[in-house]
């Protein structure tokens, strides 16, 4: 057992008393979480749940992960089980999470602690960062939940719940050292993971986006932003540039039986590694070609339809083209019984391609 340095003769402010007993009572059940009263108990949280669930909830819903969490852990129930895990089966098993990368830095990452650190987590913020796929945030999270160290964490939850509390009007990012000092200032030393937990848990569900439930905050009587009736308007945020749309083709090749013909793309870039129908060569920055002139190989080739899907900095419409098709294709690839499409690493929009052209 470390021993943290620190802080932990601070007195604990209104802020975190107030917020902390709140969260006593209210506290949201997760998977991945010990409850606050068990954590009183002296429980503590398994580092490996907690590293996998904040992987697996940036930029992703809550209600998203739940389940993709409870098959991870069923499959690869410790960080040593994940180290000895094929890539291919973890790629598989993110199917549909989304933001590819995160998936490929989880098996990197557990690899290394397997390698490097004798199956632990490092606790300190700063040892953690040097690990694959670990920020600032996912860093001060684990230290925070995972060991009781007294860092600070901000999520888009905590900044919320922050700009609104002291009315900081600079926008995001450039009021992130503002937040981080505010966290920092009203942060309880004593319980950091509870309170991390507890400010999340404020901005899900009380200090929400649209029509805050200003009336149950446990911190509303200090809180700027309800004084004055503007909540809303804060976080400040400058406005996102507009994203372009981009075009491509998707094919869907099937034989007599209705298997389908996969590949796998590239080990670089969008969706690297994942399984896929061939497609044109689209890019974020570029369009693929479309119509006949896409064609990979001469087949009688039918329109499915349209499938569309918005990335982070781009939508893109593919043109689905369905062809039956008896003999091996002059590309690269295997058949999947169509059965087993499931299981393959089959992003969302090759799932939308593939619902276009009626599987």
């Amino acid at each position: 057992m470390h021993t943290t340095s620190s802080n932990k003769s601070k007195i604990a402010t209104p802020f975190s008393q107030q917020l902390l007993a709140w969260y006593f009572k209210h506290a949201r059940t997760m998977p991945w979480r010990i409850p606050p009263e068990d954590h009183h108990q002296g429980v503590r949280g398994d580092p490996y749940y907690v590293w996998l669930s904040e992987v697996m909830l940036q930029q992703t819903q809550v209600a998203t992960v739940r389940d993709y969490f409870l098959k991870f852990v069923e499959k690869w129930p410790s960080i040593e089980a994940l180290a000895a895990a094929d890539i291919e089966d973890v790629l598989k098993a993110w199917a549909g999470l989304g933001y590819y990368s995160r998936a490929r830095n989880l098996k990197k990452c557990a690899d290394e602690v397997v390698l490097n650190h004798g199956g632990k987590f490092p606790y300190k913020p700063e040892q953690l960062k040097k690990l694959p796929g670990i920020g600032d945030y996912t860093a001060s999270a684990i230290a925070s939940i995972a060991f009781d160290e007294p860092v600070a964490v901000v999520d888009g939850n905590i900044e919320r719940v922050i700009t609104r509390h002291y009315e900081i009007s600079t926008p995001l990012p450039a009021a992130k050292p503002e937040i981080q000092k505010r966290v920092s200032e009203v942060l309880d030393a004593d319980k950091p993971g509870e309170f991390a937990q507890a400010m999340m848990d404020l901005g899900a569900t009380i200090c929400t986006p649209k029509r805050p439930v200003c009336g149950l905050c446990p911190i509303n009587q200090d809180c700027a932003a309800f004084s004055s009736g503007d909540q809303e308007l804060f976080p400040v945020k400058r406005p996102k540039p507009e994203k372009p749309t981009r075009k491509g083709a998707a094919f869907v090749i099937c034989d007599a039986t209705d298997n389908v013909f996969l590949e796998k793309r590239g080990e670089k870039g969008l969706l690297a590694g994942m399984s896929q129908v061939p497609t044109s060569n689209w890019t974020a920055r570029h369009n693929g070609a479309t119509g006949e002139a896409a064609f990979p190989f001469s087949a009688e080739w039918q329109m499915s339809g349209i499938a569309r899907h918005t990335f982070t900095h781009f939508h893109l419409e593919l043109e689905v083209w369905k062809t039956k098709f008896a003999n091996e294709p002059p590309i690269n690839g295997w058949w999947c019984k169509s059965e087993s499409l499931n299981g393959e690493a089959l992003p969302t929009l090759m799932k939308k391609v593939l619902a276009k052209a009626g599987f």
